[in-house]
């Protein structure tokens, strides 16, 4: 005996303003009497603050109390039976009511921010015996009359790599020898399109030993009177491997990971912001003994520059 729902649509996108239709399918090897059917949609932010963040007693901070976007339980099938075998009950509801215009943030996956839409179908069967669920997650994504009407600015950010541009230490023979990179780069860019530019190495004293690209995001809590900020690298994308060509231009270009980014958003409680950094490696003994270093930590063999990133959902 088993029950799961199964959405209209295999991507699971939906917008505010549609409706969230599908089947819930129930398979059992004997008739069943049960109490009613019921659909429960939830949606909320989901907030957590770590302690190390915070800089006090971890046991003091934790999760903080969600903030409700949209809570709804309907019946979708009154008290009765349902027969042996397969059984598919189709369900279809309006995920905004008229009367209660919630915002609807798109659905994000975070380190300490999570904006999550579930779906919920409970068959009470009574007392005497177990209730059946299930549980799956549905994707929010802007309201057309939301998005961004006009087109996005085809400018790019101009940026240069030196020795005297890194605030950190370096290897003696990269302040000695010297290098220069410079490029553009894209600081305002669609989620559905990839972040673009281009980059050369015009001079550098030391072999290079890689390129990167590295998109990082910035969840910002209030709690209480202080603001948390917590910043996660979301992906590594490598655009060159070894030694590359002096005054070759490389083109930049990253595909943004669904889920895990949204646009950009500046809400009371909350914010969640995006850069993107531009990473030298330079080959070096030191670098072998640190494999698993964290990225944001600046090294002598590394050189980077950091950019805000602006997201937006557009048509």
């Amino acid at each position: 005996m088993s029950v799961h729902l199964k959405l209209s649509r295999p991507n699971r996108i939906y917008r505010p303003s549609e409706l969230l239709e599908g089947k819930v399918i129930v398979e059992t090897q004997s008739s069943i009497s049960h109490y009613g059917i019921r659909l429960t949609i939830k949606g909320s932010v989901n907030l957590q603050v770590r302690g190390g963040s915070a800089g006090v007693v971890e046991s003091f901070y934790g999760v903080i109390k969600p903030i409700p976007i949209v809570k709804r339980t309907v019946e979708v099938k009154s008290s009765g039976k349902i027969g042996s075998g397969t059984t598919e009950i189709p369900f279809s509801l309006n995920l905004r009511q008229d009367e209660n215009l919630e915002k609807f943030y798109e659905t994000f996956h975070g380190a300490d921010i999570s904006i999550q839409y579930l779906v919920t179908v409970d068959i009470s069967r009574g007392y005497l015996h177990k209730s059946l669920s299930a549980t799956t997650e549905f994707i929010i994504q802007s309201d057309k009359g939301d998005l961004l009407q006009r087109p996005l600015s085809p400018e790019m950010v101009i940026f240069y790599i030196t020795q005297d541009t890194q605030r950190h230490p370096l290897l003696p023979e990269l302040k000695s020898g010297g290098f220069r990179v410079t490029g553009k780069i894209c600081t305002q860019c669609s989620l559905s399109s990839p972040i673009n530019g281009e980059l050369t190495v015009e001079a550098s004293a030391v072999a290079i030993q890689s390129i990167d690209i590295q998109l990082f995001r910035v969840e910002s809590i209030l709690h209480g009177e202080k603001i948390v900020t917590e910043t996660s690298l979301i992906q590594t994308t490598q655009i060159a491997d070894g030694d590359v060509c002096r005054k070759l231009v490389l083109p930049i270009y990253v595909i943004l990971p669904r889920l895990l980014t949204c646009p950009t958003i500046f809400a009371g409680p909350f914010s969640i912001e995006f850069k993107v950094a531009i990473v030298i490696s330079f080959q070096s003994e030191l670098s072998k003994l640190h494999k698993k270093s964290d990225s944001r930590t600046p090294r002598l063999w590394l050189a980077m520059e950091t950019l805000p990133l602006e997201l937006v959902r557009t048509i």
